[in-house]
Formats: structure tokens, sequence, C-alpha cells
């Protein structure tokens, strides 16, 4: 009798060992299951920003090779500071990835020429990057590839700068300012981190320098050849508040 007992308690304590074992599975296997969860989280937010972009010559800044005397065109700037806002929406992948869509507007005046010469540039797209969590900081690397449309108004200051623009027939006709608008294709890198200022808001630093491909010359003259890098482009600093579902829970 004693014996059976003996064996009974082995049995049943057996039988709960294994049921606990059981437990603590199910348990690791739904923590894992919500580990690998595939969407955790999302965010939006306006982002500011300031650069500088550069061309080899000022006949690239403003696509146009018809602007007039070299030793006139040779004194126009080729360079300048850029400035803009725009936004981006973002859904967040197993806690490493950011996908989603942005658009910016980003102006270089030309203020030395004193004409209100400008360029403007609109751009948006498909984002995607990967980061990091340390903690309230979250480094990130990414690329956006979109297009847009970059206008470039270029107003000469006295008669010596004008716009020459030659007909199929042989006439050449000469006009007083050029205002031209070229869509191009983007591929745009960046780095950046984001930094937690609470649960649902974040302070968003990014680094980007955009490849623009389209034509360097005037669309009166020449197709658009997507193979070709556009300028003026160059680096952007972006500083923007971003809010949402910042971290997953």
């Amino acid at each position: 009798m004693r014996k059976r007992l003996y064996i009974f308690w082995v049995l049943a304590l057996l039988s709960l060992g294994l049921m606990g074992q059981e437990q603590q599975a199910d348990a690791q296997g739904k923590e894992k299951k919500r580990d690998t969860k595939v969407f955790t989280g999302f965010s939006g937010g306006m982002m500011l920003h300031a650069g500088y972009l550069f061309s080899d010559n000022p006949q690239q800044v403003f696509s146009n090779t018809g602007l007039g005397d070299w030793n006139y065109v040779k004194g126009l700037p080729k360079s300048g500071f850029c400035y803009g806002l725009g936004g981006s929406l973002r859904a967040h992948l197993i806690n490493h990835i950011h996908l989603g869509a942005e658009g910016f507007v980003s102006t270089m005046p030309l203020a030395s020429m004193g004409t209100g010469s400008n360029v403007r540039t609109g751009w948006g797209g498909v984002l995607c990057d990967f980061y990091g969590n340390w903690g309230k900081v979250r480094p990130m690397i990414g690329l956006t590839v979109g297009g847009g449309t970059m206008k470039r108004l270029y107003v000469p200051a006295d008669d010596s700068g004008f716009v020459s623009v030659r007909s199929d027939g042989g006439d050449t006709t000469h006009y007083n300012a050029s205002y031209v608008k070229t869509p191009f294709f983007l591929l745009d890198p960046y780095v950046g981190l984001e930094i937690d200022l609470n649960s649902h808001m974040a302070l968003l630093i990014r680094i980007d320098y955009m490849l623009p491909f389209g034509t360097t010359k005037s669309k009166l003259t020449e197709n658009v050849k997507w193979s070709n890098f556009m300028t003026p482009s160059g680096p952007r600093l972006y500083v923007g508040i971003m809010f949402g579902k910042l971290k997953k829970e």
C-alpha cells in the first residue's frame, strides 16, 4: 500500500512539473511573438532645413546656356544657401525600420544679384531607414526615392545679361528673363538621430545629400535625360519634431 502511494506521489509530481514546463514554454512563446510583432508604431511631423547647394558654373544653376556674354555670366553666382520645410509620415516595423513618405520645398535665393533670381525645388518620395535603440536615442540611416521639380528664375541686373533662344528657323530671340521648370528623379541618402522628449514626441536631426537626375540644360533646347545629374545640389540639415507612437510597448 505504501509503495503504491509512493508511486502515485512521484507520478503526480512529474505531472505537475511537466504542466509547469508547458506553461512556461507557452509564456515564452507569447513573449517571443510579442517581441517579433511586425507593426510597432507610427509617427509623423514637420521639419525645417537649411543647406548649401552648388554647381560647376552659373549656366548649370539656371539650366540655360544663353545667359549672355561670358564676361557677365562668369560673375553670376554658382552656389548659395537654401532653406525650406516639409514633413513626413512613417510606420515603424519590427522596431528597427521606418517605412513611409515625405515631401519638401526648398528655396535657394540668389540675393547677391539683387534681382529676385532664385532656384526653388519641390520633391517627395518613399522613405525607408534602419534605426537602432540606444535608450532615448535612435540613430538611423536611410534612403528616399522619388521625384520633383526644379524651378529656376533668372532676372539680369541690366541689359548686359539676356537670354538667347534660337528657333528652328535659325532666328535668335532675346529675353530679359528666364524661367525654366525641370522635372527630375531623385535618390536621397540620409543619416540622423531621433531623441525622445517623451513617449509620444521626439526631436529629429537629419543630414542628407540629394542626388537629382535629369537634364542640366534648358527644356527649350534639349529633352530631359534621366541619366544626367542635375545641379545645384548639396547637403541639407533638417531639424523637426515627430509625434505618434514612437516606442514599442
